[in-house]
């Protein structure tokens, strides 16, 4: 039985999704050919103890970022909720060049733990500093750049919202009804009363 409606058109596939396979195929084919290479000329003992050192190194690296996230989280916490108690606004987030990167620092101690000498290198280059700051300025504007692009309706709307409660002096318009004021209707020369927590 046929409704009369025009079926759905199919999504077009975007050319990362159909690149990306293809793409980490080649990644690994690369990881497991340069390994062979260097255990023949150094030795499969030597490959053996670059691995384990990255392995070492990278869980190193995931505990020292999961511990600066978590005391940024507490410090975070803690000033909302003194800033609730004093009814003030809390402080901006203050954002220095290093210190909020720790997505990428955490990145980088995973790309340690995986075994294979490029993901070892990507790795070592996400632990200094001005890559992780580059990385992060470039991430940032292309964040704003897909949120600007976004249509109505989306996640962008959330994230818009959200930027709207930050206390950088932007307006939110809105209305407030109280649930305990009265429910008759207002003369409209009647003066709104006032609003009292």
């Amino acid at each position: 039985m046929t409704t009369g409606a025009t079926p759905p058109l199919a999504r077009k596939r975007s050319r990362a999704r159909t690149f990306l396979p293809l793409a980490v195929a080649a990644w690994l084919v690369l990881e497991i050919w340069l390994l062979t290479v260097v255990a023949d000329v150094a030795g499969g003992l030597t490959v053996f103890a670059l691995l384990v050192g990255g392995i070492v190194l990278g869980a190193a690296v995931v505990k020292r970022a999961g511990r600066r996230a978590f005391r940024t989280l507490t410090s975070t916490f803690q000033q909302a909720q003194a800033a609730a108690q004093t009814g003030t606004a809390p402080p901006a987030p203050e954002r220095t060049g290093t210190e909020d990167r720790n997505g990428f620092l955490m990145l980088g101690g995973l790309l340690l733990m995986l075994p294979g000498l490029i993901s070892d290198v990507l790795g070592l280059l996400l632990l200094i500093p001005p890559v992780r700051s580059v990385l992060g300025r470039y991430a940032d504007r292309a964040a704003e750049r897909r949120m600007a692009a976004a249509p109505p309706g989306s996640l962008q709307d959330a994230f818009q919202q959200a930027r709207m409660h930050r206390p950088d002096g932007k307006v939110v318009q809105g209305e407030v009804i109280r649930e305990d004021a009265a429910q008759g209707a207002r003369r409209a020369d009647e003066p709104r009363p006032p609003l009292l927590p």
